[in-house]
């Protein structure tokens, strides 16, 4: 039974109470009692449990299926926090998931006018590119193209990158400590180009992010930009006073 408390309108508290129970009791793809069932569980009109379906809907947290019924949607319960600085690795164990890089190539070149904006260095100057495909349960999920200044890491090998986390790398080989990263977020549509390592189609949403890293003297040490599946990931930033 929902009650009135607060003020909050009925619709609301049934999405609150819904929200609970998706994220702590039910998996990915799990139908929800129909609005009938809702209706006689929670007390409240179908009128009442539409809007809160719809507002769930919404939100991200059900996906719904002409004739067949709401369901538990992917990108909630495998959500991706994006805010912050981000480590695919570690947010892909904290979900429960194995992550898996794979490096699809790696070579030294001469920066062009956008790379040497992005990592504050001249043109022409000596970077490293790699193109990483991050993966999580064999499913590719964020294709990245990292640049990094040479002078810093001038001995970067694959079998290292194959072996130990970039981040540790530059702090247990090169004595480069990540201070801070700054990170912007916009949303793209899937090239041709990308859709076929990600295994999505052409046009599809994606999330664009776009990470400057600095050390602890505020030297850049690594300019990334990453395309993720729009399907897998959401946006998650906190405001707090």
């Amino acid at each position: 039974m929902v009650t009135h408390k607060n003020n909050q309108p009925l619709y609301n508290q049934l999405v609150d109470t819904l929200k609970i129970k998706i994220e702590n009791e039910m998996n990915v793809n799990d139908r929800l009692p129909s609005e009938r069932e809702l209706s006689s569980q929670y007390g409240l009109s179908r009128t009442t449990v539409r809007f809160a379906l719809n507002e769930l809907e919404l939100m991200g947290y059900v996906h719904r299926q002409h004739g067949k019924g709401t369901f538990v949607s992917n990108v909630i319960k495998g959500q991706t926090d994006l805010g912050g600085t981000y480590s695919f690795t570690e947010q892909m164990k904290s979900l429960g998931k194995v992550p898996e890089t794979k490096i699809l190539s790696l070579k030294t070149m001469k920066a062009n006018q956008f790379v040497a904006e992005g990592l504050g260095i001249a043109v022409d100057d000596e970077i490293i590119k790699m193109k990483r495909l991050r993966s999580a349960d064999n499913e590719p999920m964020m294709l990245e193209r990292t640049y990094l200044p040479l002078s810093k890491f001038p001995d970067l090998t694959l079998e290292m990158l194959q072996t130990t986390p970039l981040y540790e790398l530059f702090m247990k080989r090169y004595n480069q400590t990540v201070k801070v990263a700054d990170e912007i977020l916009s949303v793209g549509i899937m090239t041709a180009k990308d859709a076929q390592p990600l295994k999505f189609y052409e046009g599809a949403p994606v999330l664009k992010l776009k990470r400057t890293t600095y050390n602890n003297k505020n030297e850049i040490v690594e300019y990334t930009l990453s395309v993720a599946r729009g399907d897998k990931f959401t946006y998650h930033l906190r405001h707090q006073r």
